[in-house]
């Protein structure tokens, strides 16, 4: 028998060792990541000099079970951590947090034979994963996928292109949302298959002036009569969207925590600049204006803050609910974008350079409410739920 003293000691211990790997990975981020990513914004270039250091930190493993050398970590230490690296490098954020939804698919979705040996791997720099799912013509409408996977013996020959695949210029391995099925309307053809990005015919074309977030790659991927064998497809045939959404509610979380970092930062700069900034004989944060900006953000932090951990609890406790993960990302992504602009407008026109953080801050803040699903995608999850919960009471 497990007594109450008991259980509350292993609690403590859980909690502990959760807080000391957040601590961890917030000192590694604040020392290692932060000045690197004004580097990555300035130069346009790749977080990819960093992977080793992140590996070694067990940041390519938070989502990999324990069996192959990963972290496993809950979803509420995964968002604390995201928050962290973001609120340092939101590039090496979504960098990790795409690297990390694509495990989790892979471990719930691939073949026995290939599971581990794909996850076994993936805690390692060289084995980044990608995410492709997007069209040119394909975007929030992931059903309208073109990309063709004709059956051939002993698997599938891909040709097609993918649009805005972060990791893509460096990944090893890449999740692809292909049509098997061309007879078949919307999702019902489609499948998801992952495919090496060492095989002859895949290419990739990295696209270059993105508003923010430029420590972070993103290509255009190019799939030429690209051989897939059958035991690289994730779950069955016609399931592809399924396979894709599996993971979309920790996708989501793991975008608002993004989020909550780089909102968490400008709240920082903003009370670190109105104690610094003399105007008319007194520190700007003297004045009402300034401090109602400076107030509304921290609500506005706050709000986000327990929203995204309400989020999170629901997937830890086995009761994931998708107008949860959406409301957090809606609020937190739109939210970071209201506490960016106040961030800049408190800086003035010091903000307005790029020599001043807030203004890549803010940049960089935009691409939340766009990735992972538009704001109007998770209002529609919101509403869609709302009504249909009304219909079924």
């Amino acid at each position: 028998m497990v007594f109450a003293g008991e259980v509350i000691a292993m609690a403590s211990s859980v909690l502990e060792d959760r807080e000391m790997l957040i601590e961890a990975i917030r000192t590694f981020a604040r020392a290692e990541l932060l000045e690197a990513d004004r580097r990555w914004d300035a130069g346009e270039s790749s977080v990819q000099e960093m992977l080793p250091a992140m590996a070694d930190m067990g940041l390519m493993g938070l989502s990999l079970p324990e069996r192959v050398g990963g972290l496993d970590c809950d979803m509420g230490t995964y968002a604390s951590i995201i928050r962290e690296l973001a609120y340092a490098s939101p590039s090496a954020a979504v960098t990790i947090s795409v690297h990390s939804m694509t495990s989790k698919i892979m471990d719930l979705f691939a073949t026995t034979s290939w599971k581990d040996k794909w996850l076994e791997g993936c805690g390692a720099a060289d084995s980044l994963l990608a995410f492709a799912i997007s069209e040119a013509d394909a975007g929030s409408d992931a059903a309208a996928t073109q990309t063709r996977a004709t059956k051939v013996d002993g698997g599938y020959r891909v040709t097609g292109s993918k649009m805005w695949i972060t990791n893509g210029a460096y990944a090893r391995w890449f999740m692809v949302l292909v049509r098997t099925d061309p007879e078949s309307k919307r999702s019902a053809g489609l499948s998801a298959l992952i495919i090496d990005g060492n095989e002859s015919g895949v290419g990739r074309d990295r696209i270059h002036g993105k508003m923010g977030i430029r420590g972070s790659d993103t290509v255009v991927l190019h799939l030429n009569d690209v051989f897939v064998p059958d035991d690289h497809l994730l779950g069955s045939e016609g399931q592809g969207l399924k396979v894709f959404l599996g993971a979309l509610d920790e996708g989501r979380i793991g975008i608002a925590a993004q989020a909550l970092g780089i909102a968490q930062a400008c709240v920082d700069e903003m009370a670190s600049y109105a104690r610094e900034r003399v105007q008319f004989d007194r520190p700007i944060g003297r004045f009402q204006a300034v401090q109602n900006m400076i107030a509304d953000s921290a609500v506005e932090l706050e709000a986000s803050r327990l929203l995204i951990e309400r989020a999170a609890w629901l997937v830890d406790t086995d009761r994931k609910n998708p107008m949860a993960s959406s409301m957090a990302k809606l609020y937190a992504s739109e939210a970071a974008n209201r506490i960016a602009y106040r961030a800049v407008q408190v800086h003035g026109g010091t903000g307005y350079v790029n020599e001043c953080r807030v203004e890549q801050l803010y940049r960089d803040a935009r691409v939340t409410t766009i990735y992972e699903g538009t704001s109007e995608i998770q209002r529609y999850v919101i509403a869609k739920g709302l009504i249909e919960q009304g219909l079924t009471d």
